[in-house]
């Protein structure tokens, strides 16, 4: 079988930096908030090309204490609008709605499924104040044209970049675009941590301070609570960990790319649309990180079927769209026909830094031998 993504093969690759580095933790006797944390938040913000890292629980907590410190400092208020796209995971809404905030949803574009530029624009109204922009399945979103409609319009940026660890545009990477950014390092992310975590970048002075107190029950110095916060943050052993695997993080993502290569220059099924398009989109496609390789089919489940006969798994992101969700019931209704055909279509082939040409190219010959006629 061929796994979607291999955790195991991933983490054996580095295993004896990781031990090392928990035994390190271990025994230092400080387990949260110390020089681990320092360390990789510092280590981060130079990756990023940020002047600011905040570590913090997982990458939900990133996106909601953001808009929350906006609010503390005055920039937001209850009501307030955020636009983000429809097609994103769940996670990006409860951040907002969290926050006593008004999702505006609107649609993707239907080629790079990122926010479509266009519909930003026809969605702004007198209370807009946020756009959150995501750079789904490790593409960046249209990040220069997001930034001169903010400008334009005086708003906020947060970028979502929990997919797109090391993303860019002309050597700029994700999280170093918009007013701040939220990272996860989710086990499955580019950049994994051994179980949840979180980060996000900034240049704000302000904006780092007072997150750094929201994260610690509101307070900079104990048992002093400046604001009402909340306990989320990233452990001294997930810090350890995430600052050896950080090391790693190009190399795996020149991997990713060549696994990708391999599918965008090998699938030719007219049934199966690969990301973006085999000849245009050059520039999008070198900063590319690929977290995931989304296919679209009209033909899923039968593919997925065929792919699994042929000991390939896959795993669709995601199958329900976010108003479609009972948790947001009240959007049921919503005329979102671009979102609702590519969660109806996505599918997501098997993609990780330690898959062999071999698999990747077996991968290829089943998607090619694949066909909707007769299939069950």
């Amino acid at each position: 079988m061929i796994k979607f993504l291999d955790l195991k093969a991933i983490n054996y690759d580095v295993r004896d930096e990781l031990l090392e580095a928990c035994a390190r933790v271990i025994d230092s006797g400080w387990y949260i908030a110390g020089s681990e944390l320092i360390s990789f938040e510092k280590a981060f913000a130079e990756y990023c090309g940020t002047k600011y890292c905040i570590g913090v629980a997982n990458g939900l907590d990133a996106l909601s204490l953001t808009l929350r410190a906006w609010k503390e400092m005055g920039r937001l208020k209850s009501g307030d609008e955020v636009i983000v796209p429809a097609n994103t995971y769940i996670a990006s809404i409860l951040a907002i709605t969290e926050n006593d905030l008004v999702p505006v949803l609107v649609e993707p574009d239907a080629i790079t499924y990122n926010i479509n530029i266009d519909n930003i624009e026809q969605a702004i109204t007198p209370r807009t104040k946020v756009i959150l922009p995501v750079h789904l399945y490790g593409l960046l979103a249209d990040m220069p044209a997001v930034i001169s409609v903010a400008k334009r319009y005086k708003l906020l940026v947060l970028e979502d970049s929990a997919q797109a660890h090391g993303a860019s545009h002309n050597g700029k990477k994700a999280g170093a675009w918009g007013d701040a950014s939220g990272f996860s390092f989710y086990p499955g992310k580019n950049l994994g941590a051994l179980g949840d975590g979180g980060a996000i970048t900034t240049n704000d002075d302000e904006l780092a301070e007072v997150l750094r107190a929201l994260r610690n029950y509101g307070s900079h110095e104990k048992y002093q609570n400046l604001y009402r916060g909340v306990n989320s943050r990233l452990d001294e052993l997930q810090a350890a960990i995430l600052l050896v695997k950080l090391k790693y993080l190009e190399k795996q993502v020149c991997l990713r790319r060549e696994v990708a290569q391999i599918y965008i220059q090998g699938i030719k099924n007219a049934e199966i649309t690969l990301p973006l398009d085999r000849d245009a989109n050059v520039e999008a496609l070198e900063g590319h990180v690929w977290h995931l390789f989304v296919i679209r089919t009209r033909h899923r489940e039968a593919l997925q079927k065929h792919l699994e006969k042929h000991g390939i798994q896959t795993l669709i992101h995601y199958p329900i769209p976010v108003h479609k969700q009972k948790a947001y019931s009240a959007w049921s209704g919503m005329a979102l026909p671009v979102t609702e055909a590519i969660h109806n279509e996505v599918l997501s082939l098997p993609l990780g830094p330690t898959m062999t040409r071999e698999e990747a190219l077996k991968v290829v010959s089943a998607c090619n031998n694949f066909s909707s006629i007769g299939a069950s």
